[in-house]
Parts: structure tokens; C-alpha cells; sequence
């Protein structure tokens, strides 16, 4: 049923998800999010604010796309992939809320999951959710959210056919996730990117921190210790409200787990 959904394609607006949340009860709420978006990196800086805070000992909720193998990957409480028995209670919750929507416009498969998420992350108590944007921000389901902090990872042209043709009409969509006085990081782009991402904070009073340092990790690639700098950035900019130490930091940085990113295997002689 859920997959059946994706064939009514993609469709960028808050109106449904907003409804549908409405309709949930506002799961979204009672939950302090770490709102995610960009075109590169966006999963692996999740993933490692994930690993940091549940190393200091908070429970955590991550939710990105797409999945690699099971559509369980997509739901995680402390890193466990959520269990079929809620995914079939989840699903059966969202096909009776689709009753208040017209049968020519409901919501998305996009649109019913990211509210399936944010239901199962309220349920389990979670203490800091990690929020994947699914495309752009602006418009992206995810943005229904207030969140504690909105991250704006590496941007370049992606999904032109509903973000915008140029870089900086991209960079604007992503920056959307920015909300009034939220403070907001990001690595430094080129100055068209960069003066974007502070136009829209400026416009919102937010506090804006671009993060030109590397740091290191377990994941391969330069990329990746640019990533890492973001994420501990976000971190230690958060210490009034989810306290951390360098060591869990560190500790997290060492031990995140992301999938299909530069692996390597050793393959040895049978």
C-alpha cells in the first residue's frame, strides 16, 4: 500500500503534510529536531550526529532516504531499524487519516512517511530526532518541523527540474529550512551560495555559522572530515540543551556506521 503511493509521484508542498500531521495529532511537537537539508553529505552528517548524541546517551530518532535494503532503514530509534509489527501499525494509522483527504490529491509516499516517523518518534520518546530533508526544503515535507538547529550541507545542482535551474536557486530552496532566531550551519560555499544562506538567516534573526574546518572520522574521504566539522559544529553549538563532551564527540565521530559510502571490503582467499 505505502508503495503504491510513490505512483502519484513527487509533489513539493507542506499543505497535505501539514494536514496529515494535524490529523496525527502534531506528533512533531514533542520532539527536538535537527533539521537537515543540502545536496551532498546530508545522510552521513545525520548519520553522524546520530552516533555523536546517542554515544553521550540520549535516545535518538533518525529518518533519511532512500533505503538501501529494507524500507526499515528509513525509521531508526538508537540505530535500530523500526520493527515490522510498528511499521504495519504505522501504516494502518496513516490509510485510516488518508479518509479526510480528496481520493484525487492525497498525500505522497514521501509526504505519509516523514508523518509515519515523526508518529513513531513521539511514541518512543525520543530526545533528539535527526530530520533528512527527502527533496530541497522549502517546500519538502521535512519542513513542517521547528527544529533545534537547521544544517545546510554541501550544495550543487541537483533535482533541477523542481529546485531551479541555477546553484543559487537551488541554494535558496534549501535554505528554506531556515526558521525565525534557529541558528543555522553550514560549510562554506562559494560566495553566490554563502550570501544566499545569510540573506535568508538575516531575514529570520538566525544565527548563522559557516564551518571551514576538517576533522576526522571513520568515513573515508576529505569530504567526509568537512562533514564531520559540521556536525561537531551543530553539536557544541546545542550544549545549552542536549549537553556533550569532546570525548562522546570524538567517540561518535570514530563509530558512525553509514552505509555504501566508500566501504572498503577485504576480500580474502577462499
Amino acid at each position: 500500500w505505502l508503495y503504491e503511493l510513490r505512483l502519484f509521484g513527487s509533489k513539493l508542498g507542506l499543505k497535505n503534510p501539514r494536514q496529515l500531521a494535524a490529523h496525527a495529532g502534531n506528533p512533531h511537537g514533542q520532539l527536538n529536531v535537527i533539521h537537515v537539508a543540502g545536496t551532498n553529505g546530508k545522510g552521513s552528517v545525520c548519520a553522524m550526529l546520530e552516533s555523536i548524541y546517542r554515544r553521550a546517551g540520549y535516545k535518538t530518532g533518525l529518518f533519511t532516504s532512500p533505503h538501501l535494503v529494507s524500507f526499515r532503514e528509513r525509521i531508526q530509534v538508537n540505530r535500530k531499524l523500526v520493527v515490522e509489527e510498528n511499521v504495519v501499525r504505522l501504516t494502518e494509522c496513516m490509510q485510516a487519516l488518508l479518509r479526510h483527504f480528496p481520493v484525487n490529491q492525497p498525500p505522497t509516499f514521501f509526504e505519509v512517511i516523514t508523518v509515519m516517523a515523526l508518529e513513531e518518534f513521539a511514541r518512543e520518546k525520543c530526545d533528539v530526532v535527526i530530520l533528512e530533508t527527502g527533496l530541497g526544503g522549502r517546500l519538502d515535507a521535512t519542513n513542517i518541523v521547528t527544529p533545534i538547529a537547521s544544517v545546510i550541507t554541501s550544495i550543487a545542482l541537483d533535482h533541477q527540474q523542481h529546485l531551479g535551474e541555477t546553484v543559487a536557486e537551488i541554494a535558496a530552496e534549501k535554505a528554506g529550512i531556515i526558521k525565525p532566531r534557529v541558528p543555522v550551519f553550514s560549510p562554506a560555499h562559494q560566495p553566490e551560495i554563502n550570501e544566499i544562506i545569510r540573506k535568508v538567516a538575516a531575514q529570520h534573526k538566525s544565527q548563522l555559522e559557516f564551518v571551514e574546518t576538517e576533522i576526522a572520522t571513520c568515513l573515508l574521504g576529505k569530504h567526509q572530515r568537512q562533514n564531520a566539522a559540521l556536525a561537531q559544529a551543530t553539536v557544541r553549538a546545542l550544549q545549552d540543551i542536549f549537553p556533550v563532551d569532546d570525548q562522546c564527540i570524538n567517540d561518535g565521530l570514530a563509530n558512525v556506521h553509514w552505509a555504501g559510502r566508500a566501504q572498503c571490503y577485504e576480500k580474502k582467499n577462499q
